[in-house]
């Protein structure tokens, strides 16, 4: 019977979904008409047959009727009646065995091979740094009360256009701040004009995939590799070609070289994950082989911000006499992760085109977001934040360093070592390769706290094994708490290895 159909139909919607009456109503005669117990002009009871039958108002009946009248669901006949319309699909009907025209149901639709790769290879739900002790993620370097501040002052002097898309690459006054702030600190060569604002490193790889590379082309990635770089040049169809780093950072061969690149990925000054800092010689080469090539280069300076020991480390951009350099930065690691703001600086030939396909793909806006951005930077706030954030930080490191302390081998003996503890919010301990990696990841996971496995981030090599260990956001008192923990495991799987 319609009507105890109805009544299950809807007390199951109630109970999933806690949806209003008229709702509950409307999804189960909807139901009712796609699996058959409403057939193709079939006549529903009249509404106040339903509204008792249901114990509805007939305000309830009447408005899941209309709705789906408006979807074309049902019609009505003037002094008739409402019927189903003739026109209603069956959704499953392979189901009904007796029913005229039955067939067994096609394959279900699949994803593209990419997607499969994108959403199975590479996951950063396994590979992103997060801080290794338990608990909330500690952002207390920031000043929190005076950017709420800032940007209250501009959501209330906002004029309508700051609510519009930005067609220019961003706000101006914060463009002309990130190039202040590039020039003097990070040795980049560029004037305001070709910085264009973006969510963040993410969305300026795929504009530099999607602007400088044609399908199938090549791309040189550090091996081992940061999984966003990854993704991103997957999801534009480029062929990844993993080159081995070193000590001295990306160190490409003959044999890569009979594979050419079209563009060539790097994070010169800090390597993600080593922490390697590509030194002089391999700058320079690097710059001839990409001139070789005809390639671009595309420079990830994700936290040079964060140097705890000697001089910042010069931009690869600023050796760059060809103009075939992209550098990119992010706002995430100075100020917090869901700023969701970065900048890319491009060539002065190709800032026409940038801006405009950041136009048309991304509709780019945050237009008070970038407002009060530009003011932090503008007034000191900035470089404020960063010195707190910065001895902040280099507090933290150095406590995990003194955990570890104890596990490391002497130098020059095969045993654990730290790299990249000299920049950024994390650290790399290496481990002989005889240690399995994952599986030390994996016994120190089970004692709460996330560190990742080299290995993991390897795309073709297998002679790293280490652990990749965030600190940057880990409460002091966690690191303090948590640091002999992590050290214990790791001298027990050692000493086994």
């Amino acid at each position: 019977m319609l009507s105890e159909f109805l009544l299950a139909e809807m007390h199951r919607l109630g109970a999933q979904d806690a949806l209003p009456l008229h709702r509950q109503l409307y999804e189960a005669l909807r139901r009712a008409m796609l699996d058959g117990k409403l057939g193709p002009g079939e006549r529903l009871p009249s509404s106040r047959d339903l509204a008792q039958d249901l114990d509805l108002s007939r305000n309830t009946v009447v408005a899941a009727i209309n709705q789906l009248s408006v979807e074309g669901y049902l019609v009505s006949r003037v002094g008739s009646g409402t019927y189903v319309n003739d026109n209603v699909p069956r959704s499953t009907p392979g189901r009904h065995p007796g029913a005229q025209g039955a067939r067994a149901p096609s394959a279900a639709p699949r994803m593209s091979a990419r997607g499969e790769a994108l959403a199975t290879r590479f996951s950063a739900l396994e590979l992103e740094v997060q801080p290794f002790t338990p608990g909330i993620a500690d952002f207390s370097a920031f000043p929190l009360t005076l950017w709420q501040r800032l940007q209250n002052k501009h959501w209330r002097m906002t004029y309508p256009d700051m609510l519009d898309y930005a067609s220019s690459g961003g706000y101006a006054p914060l463009r002309r701040a990130i190039a202040d702030y590039l020039r003097v600190f990070r040795s980049v060569q560029l004037d305001a004009d070709q910085v264009i604002v973006t969510t963040g490193t993410q969305q300026s790889l795929e504009l530099c995939a999607r602007l400088l590379a044609d399908h199938g082309d090549t791309v040189w990635v550090e091996d081992p590799a940061y999984w966003g770089a990854v993704k991103a040049f997957m999801a534009s169809g480029l062929n990844l070609h993993p080159v081995p780093v070193d000590d001295e950072g990306i160190r490409p061969s003959a044999a890569d070289d009979a594979k050419p690149p079209r563009l060539i990925y790097l994070t010169p000054s800090h390597q993600y994950p080593t922490g390697a800092v590509m030194s002089l010689p391999r700058r320079h080469q690097l710059l001839s082989t990409a001139r070789a090539h005809n390639a671009w280069v595309l420079e990830d300076d994700y936290d040079s911000e964060y140097r705890f020991s000697g001089p910042p480390i010069s931009s690869l951009e600023g050796l760059d006499s060809d103009g075939r350099v992209l550098y990119m930065g992010t706002f995430s690691k100075v100020l917090y992760p869901g700023i969701k703001l970065g900048y890319l600086v491009v060539p002065k030939p190709l800032v026409a085109a940038f801006r405009q396909a950041h136009y048309d793909l991304n509709r780019p806006g945050q237009m008070p977001l970038q407002a009060a951005l530009a003011e932090f930077m503008e007034m000191g706030h900035f470089s404020s934040a960063l010195r707190r954030a910065r001895q902040s930080y280099g507090e933290r490191r150095q406590c995990l360093l003194e955990a570890l302390r104890p596990v490391l081998a002497p130098e020059g003996h095969n045993g654990p070592f730290i790299s990249g503890a000299e920049q950024g919010l994390h650290l790399c301990l290496r481990l002989p390769q005889t240690v399995d990696d994952k599986a030390l990841a994996q016994r120190i996971a089970q004692q709460g706290l996330i560190v990742r496995p080299l290995s993991a981030y390897c795309l073709a090599r297998q002679d790293l094994k280490g652990l990749v260990i965030g600190y940057g956001y880990a409460p002091l008192a966690g690191i303090e708490r948590c640091g002999p923990i992590l050290a214990s495991a790791v001298r027990s799987m050692a000493s086994q290895g």
